[in-house]
């Protein structure tokens, strides 16, 4: 038991060693002026190594939120009220600044947002995230019609919330000033989602 332990540990840790280089590699020169050999080399590994883990040129940043996935769907999971639940977890992840709801001013963090939506592959590629995270969600909430419904209609107003508090970060707002804006645009939305949303969830399956 300890063994495999250590062995997933270290299989996660050689993920994200690797992941780091790549995208401080991407940071610097491009996306698409940096090769998966550079990479490979910068790691002191071989590109058939490499590929064992990220299959894709694409997988070596999106690594990065690839937790996020599942994110909705593990809140949800046995929630009373999905979209309440949601909503604490989005308000609690600006409070900390999370960098997945937009709201982070580190230089790092704006950077690898620049280029994961500068990027078309990677632009695509988190479409694609997004749509699995949308399927994750629906499933948890039930996964019939009105669960899919609730499930794009959650993950949009997740997504749009976060790229509005990046958009301003990005533009030069301080965080300060971002971030009453963005906790009062969290609650009309999810207010708002509290609403319109059909019934999914425990308490629509006890109607």
């Amino acid at each position: 038991m300890g063994e495999m332990g250590l062995r997933e540990r270290k299989k996660r840790r050689m993920y994200q060693d690797v992941s780091d280089i790549a995208v401080r590699l991407f940071l610097e020169r491009g996306f698409d002026a940096v090769s998966v050999a550079e990479v490979a080399a910068a790691a002191g590994i071989s590109k058939p190594t490499l590929f064992r883990y990220f299959p894709a040129k694409e997988d070596l940043v999106l690594h990065r939120i690839a937790d996020h996935e599942t994110e909705a769907a593990r809140v949800v999971a046995g929630a009373a009220d999905p979209v309440a639940a949601l909503r604490g977890h989005f308000l609690a992840g600006l409070d900390r600044r999370d960098p997945v709801t937009g709201l982070n001013d580190h230089p790092e963090v704006l950077a690898f947002h620049r280029l994961l939506y500068g990027t078309p592959s990677l632009a695509a590629r988190v479409y694609a995230h997004q749509e699995r995270s949308e399927a994750a969600l629906a499933e948890a909430l039930g996964g019939d019609l009105d669960a899919r419904l609730a499930a794009g209609q959650i993950i949009a107003v997740q997504r749009v919330l976060a790229q509005e508090n990046w958009r301003r970060i990005a533009a030069g707002e301080p965080v300060g000033k971002v971030a009453p804006d963005a906790v009062r645009a969290a609650e009309r939305a999810f207010a708002r989602l509290a609403k319109g949303l059909p019934e999914t969830g425990p308490a629509a399956e006890t109607r």
